[in-house]
């Protein structure tokens, strides 16, 4: 069973951040230490050691999304109240890293593929369900793993759907139910050959390196095609 937890304390931060807006920063912290105190105490037991990932400043991904502004629809969008307050406690406290040039998420998935299945994913973010390696919902309190077949499904199902959350753009009428018909039972490759074939390859391409989580400093998407030309550009 898995001893290490790889926390995503993005989602923690607006989680509890939110719900504390009415209350006093001293409440907000003290609501962020007991939840993960118990969450690691009761619900993960098995871990007897744990990291903690925030976002930082800059992206990669700015620089590729061409299609449209990644994450542009959260223009405007507020922060909680007591968001730095919170992220100044996990750094200090729980000695979280704040990455720079990309996300908590690509960090999560980079130390997960490092450590394998002696570690656990604990987020509630799809986008890593992606990454092979058990996996805990702390609201569903639900563990599960994701075998390779799984997580190469769900990463290029989220071509065809897009991510709304991120303003990832997919196939205009291909939701969830479309886009798992397509691509179930396809290996790799024919799920690619779809994908291109709906999308085009230069909008493929974008996709990719939008939706792909990071697995180690440096990486980036890589189509399972590497000869374009034996790939139809629609």
């Amino acid at each position: 069973m898995c001893h290490h937890a790889i926390i995503d304390a993005d989602i923690l931060v607006y989680r509890i951040g939110f719900a504390s807006n009415e209350d006093s920063e001293k409440y907000a912290i003290k609501t962020m230490a007991g939840f993960l105190e118990d969450m690691i105490m009761f619900d993960l037991p098995y871990c007897t050691t744990w990291t903690l990932h925030l976002t930082g400043k800059g992206n990669f991904r700015d620089e590729i999304a061409v299609t449209a502004p990644y994450k542009g629809n959260r223009t405007g969008n507020k922060k909680p109240i007591h968001y730095d307050a919170l992220r100044k406690y996990l750094a200090w406290s729980w000695d979280a890293t704040i990455w720079g040039g990309f996300e908590a998420d690509d960090a999560v998935a980079i130390e997960a593929t490092e450590k394998g299945d002696k570690s656990v994913i604990v987020s509630l973010d799809k986008d890593l369900d992606q990454v092979v390696g058990w996996h805990y919902n702390f609201v569903r309190r639900l563990l599960y793993y994701v075998d390779q077949e799984t997580a190469d499904f769900n990463f290029y199902k989220q071509f065809l759907t897009g991510d709304r959350v991120d303003n990832i753009q997919g196939v205009y009428g291909i939701g969830e139910k479309k886009a798992a018909a397509l691509l179930e039972g396809k290996s790799v490759g024919e799920m690619w050959e779809i994908i291109v074939d709906k999308l085009g390859y230069d909008r493929a391409i974008e996709n990719g390196h939008l939706l792909y989580m990071l697995r180690s400093v440096g990486d980036s998407f890589k189509p399972p095609v590497a000869d374009e030309s034996t790939v139809s550009k629609s």
